[in-house]
């Protein structure tokens, strides 16, 4: 609604003091007539915007002018209160903060979005943890944060994937939680990277403060760096005909195994179902799995390494007396 984006520009320009055009259109998704016809409208109500020409120049608010909320609408209060913190930001020690602003924000509602609030809460509760957690800590996630939050150098002993030892210093950027798993994002020697915490072994902050690359962003960053990661990751293609009974789970997800399409079912209700697994064992486990459910399309040595290990199973429970002496 046009009040709605009237507020934001009015909200948007209150937090950063000055904005062009163009980001105001980027931020609110509208075209550059629209934010024109926007700014009109405010000036047109007695809101004091002004732009400012040349280069650094935008809209901005004159005097100071600041405009109070008294109330949200009701799905504003309702997705407020949700869920508690996060478990990862609550590791930061935050949670006791965030619980008294949330009690704070919660007096300050009127009595019919107070009652909306507690509603949805009651009805609706959001659980950012998965099933499988790495159950991997990270005991050096105080230090590692005072480093980013002061802007402090930090020495650090790190376990690379293949388990060696090396000591650095880096300049810390952000911290980021990805599920359970923190990551902190820092440049060295030019080139900005990604750490596990639960790999450093040691960390200690120098009396030095860190450089910071100007116009990082940290979100963006870890956006490209994640597409990135993803599209570097091993595939391995495989066509399964599928039965009925198995097609429901399967649309439903796979773990981590990609599912990049099904086609329409053939005249005994079997489908073929294109999958991207990670490597080719966790393609034969899953056949394997589900036995009598799927048949390999393709590829064509997948289907023989199933044939062999069936046959290898068999041999295993034919001979009762042989197997018996192996243990």
């Amino acid at each position: 609604m046009r009040a709605d984006r009237l507020l934001s520009i009015m909200l948007l320009l209150q937090t950063h003091k000055r904005l062009t055009s163009r980001q105001l259109a980027e931020w609110l998704e509208v075209s550059l007539r629209t934010i024109h016809r926007d700014i009109d409208a405010l000036s047109g109500a007695g809101v004091p915007v002004a732009a400012e020409r040349g280069q650094g120049g935008g809209w901005m608010l004159l005097n100071g002018y600041r405009t109070d909320l008294t109330g949200f609408n009701a799905l504003e209060s309702q997705t407020l209160f949700l869920s508690k913190l996060p478990e990862p930001l609550a590791q930061l020690g935050l949670d006791s903060a965030a619980e008294a602003a949330r009690l704070k924000l919660l007096a300050a509602l009127p009595a019919i979005a107070r009652r909306n609030a507690e509603a949805a809460r009651q009805r609706l509760h959001i659980d950012p943890t998965s099933w499988r957690q790495s159950g991997k800590s990270a005991p050096l996630l105080g230090t590692v944060q005072d480093a980013v939050w002061q802007g402090k150098l930090l020495q650090m002993e790190y376990r690379g994937a293949n388990g060696s030892l090396s000591e650095r210093a880096v300049h810390p950027l952000g911290l980021v939680a990805k599920g359970s798993t923190w990551y902190l994002v820092a440049h060295r020697e030019g080139e900005i990277r990604t750490y596990r915490l639960s790999r450093i072994e040691s960390a200690e902050l120098l009396d030095r403060q860190s450089d910071r690359p100007d116009g990082f962003d940290l979100a963006e960053y870890w956006k490209q760096s994640s597409a990135s990661f993803s599209d570097r990751l091993p595939r391995y293609p495989v066509t399964l005909r599928v039965s009925p009974e198995l097609l429901p789970a399967i649309r439903h997800g796979v773990g981590f195994t990609r599912i990049e399409s099904v086609e329409e079912p053939e005249s005994d209700g079997w489908c073929r179902v294109r999958f991207n697994f990670g490597v080719a064992f966790e393609a034969q486990s899953f056949v394997v799995r589900h036995g009598d459910q799927v048949e390999i399309i393709h590829p064509p040595e997948l289907r023989a390494t199933v044939v062999q290990m069936a046959h290898r199973i068999l041999e295993i429970y034919r001979e009762p007396e042989q197997t018996s002496n192996l243990h």
